[in-house]
């Protein structure tokens, strides 16, 4: 009788570690399904987060774009400006320029007999930095249209 006692409270015990493990397995699957759920949910925003990347990325390159061509219209009319100025005062102002690039771009876009004369009258500090960056400029314009 005690035989079959102590198989009996066997058996009842290992059914509650049997039942005890299926709630843990189902526990397990419930957060596996969780796990999935926000595994796709952050797969979503990852996709959303690289369309929404592309999108900002395209409207700062057309910014940019648009700045660029509002500083070459700014250029352009300051070019008008600085060719009908007399050579000697256009000179004295560019070399007066803290930019040396602002004043590279002037010179860019005047005329160049004008420009040459302006340049015989800037400072030959300012000359030299309006020559390196009217190089520059000029190579990245041969790149551009080859």
């Amino acid at each position: 009788m005690r035989f079959l006692i102590g198989i009996l409270f066997l058996i009842s015990s290992s059914f509650a570690q049997v039942e005890e493990l299926k709630k843990e397995a189902e526990k397990l699957k419930q957060l596996r399904d969780e796990i999935k759920a926000t595994y796709q949910k952050n797969e979503a925003l990852l996709e959303q987060i690289k369309k929404e990347k592309q999108a900002l990325e395209l409207l700062k390159k057309e910014i940019e774009e648009s700045k660029k061509k509002i500083q070459d219209e700014r250029y352009k009319k300051l070019a008008k400006v600085f060719e009908k100025m007399d050579p000697e005062m256009a000179g004295q102002k560019l070399s007066k320029m803290e930019s040396a690039e602002d004043a590279a771009y002037i010179i860019y876009n005047m005329n160049e007999k004008k420009a040459a004369a302006v340049l015989d009258n800037t400072d030959p500090i300012m000359v030299s930095k309006i020559v390196k960056i009217l190089t520059r400029l000029k190579e990245e314009s041969n790149i551009k249209n080859e």
